[in-house]
């Protein structure tokens, strides 16, 4: 059987198994979704948001790319996050890292991978950042693990940088911002940062809205 084939056997197989728990399980969603949580995690096929957290269709609105990042210049992930913040109305967001991460591994070293570089390039610039904690670690993975918590609260930082979150947080209160680490050896998830509306941010990066128009 081609590998492909397979999958469209389980998707088959799934359909059934959630039709026989509940008759209308795919109608209920076709009109609209209302998931409260936004999720930006690593393309790594190894990381599946819904199967980690446990959520089902409709719950988690999904961004994922390398390693996870929120780049100001990103208009995919700003796309995203501006439609999760003010259609969707998500209450949580939640940035996602693994330990075991190729980008961050790769981006810990000199190699030239190509176009890829650029992005990894972001990921450099926070190891520089923290370069002096990282490199009192001697051991290479532990550092490696290290660079991957520090890169996933550097990206919660970014999104509360970001006028979108900002604007939403001084309007509606929301939403919470969640930095998060996956272990793939065990499967636990582990809560590294948490800033609510309000979070205390460096001026330069603060925006001033005015009043709300009428």
């Amino acid at each position: 059987m081609e590998a492909y084939k397979k999958l469209l056997l389980c998707n088959k197989a799934w359909v059934a198994e959630r039709l026989a728990i509940r008759e209308d399980y795919f109608e209920r969603m076709v009109a609209h979704q209302t998931p409260a949580f936004m999720w930006i995690g690593c393309s790594d096929s190894r990381v599946p948001a819904e199967d980690i957290t446990g959520t089902e269709p409709g719950e988690l609105f999904v961004h994922r790319n390398v390693a996870n990042l929120v780049i100001h210049t990103d208009f995919n992930m700003l796309s995203v996050l501006q439609y999760a913040v003010e259609v969707l109305e998500v209450k949580h967001i939640i940035v996602c890292g693994h330990y075991g991460c190729g980008g961050v591994r790769n981006a810990m070293s000199n190699k030239s991978l190509g176009l890829i570089n650029k992005w990894l390039r972001h990921i450099k610039d926070v190891y520089r950042t923290h370069r002096r904690d990282l490199e009192t670690i001697p051991d290479f993975d532990q550092r490696h693990d290290k660079l991957v918590e520090f890169n996933v609260r550097e990206q919660v930082q970014n999104l509360a940088e970001t006028s979108i979150v900002q604007q939403s947080w001084a309007r509606h209160g929301r939403p919470f911002l969640h930095g998060w680490v996956y272990d793939l050896k065990t499967g636990y998830l582990k809560e590294l940062a948490l800033m609510k509306a309000g979070a205390q941010l460096e001026d330069i990066y603060r925006y001033d809205f005015g009043p709300p128009k009428e």
